[in-house]
């Protein structure tokens, strides 16, 4: 019994340790992902911080749901050696799913600034444009002549 009891924390422990490691890397690299995107340095902070956060807390529920299931194989060490091998494919599941979010992010946020960019063109040319036409009376049209 301890054994089986020895086995079911070192699966927790290492499992976290894997998961929180994962969870990390995506938070710091996300930040540097965002700011290209964003104006903001602190809104992609922020949303680093958000998708870390999120991960985390799926990958660790994923973790804990693991721990109860019994997986028929012999022995404690193939039990824990299985499980890890499981978690290690649900996280790079929830990696792929975490980087596709990022993506997804940094290419809404792109998108609007160019939009933003070039409305914002279009509107000083207009007014460029306007301000370079000639006063015209407008008493003074074809029919008068």
């Amino acid at each position: 019994m301890e054994e089986n009891l020895n086995a079911y924390f070192a699966f927790l422990i290492v499992g976290a340790i894997l998961v929180i490691a994962d969870g990390q890397l995506i938070m710091r690299a996300s930040r540097g992902y965002l700011r290209s995107a964003y104006a903001d340095e602190k809104a992609a902070n922020s949303m680093g911080r958000m998708i870390g956060v999120l991960f985390h807390i799926i990958t660790l529920g994923l973790l804990m749901l693991l721990s109860t299931v019994n997986i028929p194989v012999e022995g404690a060490v193939q039990q824990v050696v299985t499980k890890l091998g499981i978690v290690l494919l649900l996280l790079g599941a929830a990696h792929a799913v975490a980087l596709s979010v990022l993506r997804n992010m940094r290419e809404r946020q792109s998108s609007q600034l160019l939009t933003q960019e070039t409305n914002a063109q279009f509107e000083e040319r207009r007014h460029d444009e306007h301000q370079q036409q000639p006063n015209v009376n407008p008493s003074m049209n074809a029919n008068n002549f």
